[in-house]
């Protein structure tokens, strides 16, 4: 296990940067984590994020498909919002583990 270290708060992460505690987890980091991706933090962001946060906590399994369906943004709005990989992209911003679906 690593640590990160974002606003002087130290994040257990995993190798990959994915946070192993998603309660450590607040929107001033997630807004640090986007900047490391060359992404500026929308209302639809973070819309997205906290859909992802509580489908993690309801232990629903997430897709990019079930991010479409969800009614906040569609597939093609997702990977405007999170370019190069949306669904790896956004569950590490948004401070959950990275789904099972992501290679």
């Amino acid at each position: 296990m690593d640590t990160l270290t974002i606003n002087n708060t130290a994040i257990k992460v995993n190798e990959e940067g994915y946070f192993t505690d998603p309660s450590q987890w607040n929107e001033d980091l997630a807004i640090e984590m986007a900047k490391q991706q060359n992404i500026d933090l929308s209302d639809k962001h973070f819309e997205v994020l906290h859909f992802l946060r509580n489908k993690y906590a309801e232990e629903v399994p997430l897709t990019i498909r079930k991010v479409g369906k969800s009614g906040i943004v569609d597939i093609k709005e997702f990977y405007k919002l999170f370019p190069g990989g949306p669904l790896k992209i956004s569950s590490k911003i948004a401070g959950i583990p990275k789904p099972v679906s992501c290679v």
